[in-house]
């Protein structure tokens, strides 16, 4: 990795906890020649290209189809083993145990541990696993790939799109360091009072165990938050208040599943940005920005793949570090 793109790295570990995306103050030379010819370009042949692209192009929807049926699964995974008392995958997300092996949580097992203020041996096994898996499959991926209340806000995020291009509504954005700061009070408060306070608000938790044991009045919530994102702000809660999505977020730091960008390809049309679940981690392919040819997206990619299915040049591709990309 060279040197600007481990620059970018720490920049980007950076935004993650809330820091606003910025325009780098060096690229390297053969990023810059692409970045001249770019802007060295016939703006009128440019559009053409586009035009003709996107009058071409399938609109593809792979990688969310592919997102919704793993989700869907996981999640029915469960309902099933409870329902049909075959124990395959017995508990909830918060806490498991897949054909006998226990699987826990992360940031459920660090707020278990807080709150009795010593660590826990037998929460090591299946928290280790846990680690390893998201720590091999980039951590934020949990998010868009098996936590359900995702899918809801996903589908929220629709009908809050719809409603803003009637103009019924208009999209208050939050400063994102409210994510961090949210989660150093909720491990404060399971220190300070010994109870795991985050779990009993968790719309993941909640919607899980709803899924398996049946609903409770703690979907009250779940509904209440899926409001203000459908009149309010667009994914509100994963954005700025989720410590889920931020804990996985450190664990995938070391992640070799990521997102690529290639900068050669990329006409800067935006549709990338429109799409994103987290569009701030795509500031490198605003024009100019990219410091390097590729670009490794950051450890705050929930892996959703939209952008990669919106891209019409194929500029944002899934690969693996050291391996071939994935199809």
């Amino acid at each position: 990795m060279s040197a600007l793109l481990k620059r970018r790295f720490f920049e980007q570990i950076k935004v993650m906890f809330g820091a606003d995306p910025s325009k780098p103050q060096q690229i390297s030379e053969k990023a810059m020649q692409v970045h001249e010819l770019k802007r060295m370009t016939n703006k009128a042949d440019l559009q053409a290209v586009k035009s003709h692209l996107r009058a071409h192009e399938e609109k593809s929807t792979k990688w969310r189809n592919r997102r919704w049926a793993t989700l869907i699964c996981a999640n029915l995974l469960f309902t099933l083993s409870f329902g049909l008392d075959i124990q395959i995958l017995e508990g909830a997300l918060t806490a498991s145990r897949f054909v006998g092996f226990h699987l826990i949580d992360l940031n459920s097992a660090l707020q278990v541990m807080l709150a009795h203020k010593h660590i826990i041996n037998n929460l090591l096994i299946g928290t280790g696993t846990v680690l390893a898996l998201w720590a091999l499959l980039g951590g934020r991926t949990f998010c868009s790939w098996v936590c359900p209340y995702h899918l809801l806000a996903e589908w929220a995020e629709k009908i809050h799109l719809f409603l803003a291009k009637k103009k019924l509504v208009t999209d208050q954005t939050m400063d994102r360091r409210l994510r961090t700061v949210f989660w150093m009070i909720f491990a404060l408060l399971a220190f300070g009072t010994g109870y795991t306070v985050y779990e009993a608000i968790s719309p993941t938790g909640i919607l899980s165990r709803a899924l398996i044991y049946g609903p409770g009045l703690a979907l009250l919530w779940v509904l209440a938050l899926l409001f203000f994102e459908v009149f309010f702000s667009r994914r509100a809660w994963c954005r700025y208040a989720c410590p889920i999505g931020l804990t996985y977020g450190v664990v995938g730091i070391i992640s070799p599943v990521r997102i690529k960008y290639k900068l050669d390809g990329c006409f800067h049309e935006g549709d990338c940005r429109k799409v994103c679940l987290v569009p701030h981690v795509l500031d490198t392919v605003i024009k100019g920005r990219a410091v390097e040819t590729e670009v490794p997206i950051g450890p705050d990619c929930t892996r959703c793949g939209l952008c990669v299915d919106a891209c019409p040049t194929g500029s944002l591709t899934f690969e693996v570090k050291g391996l071939s990309k994935l199809a």
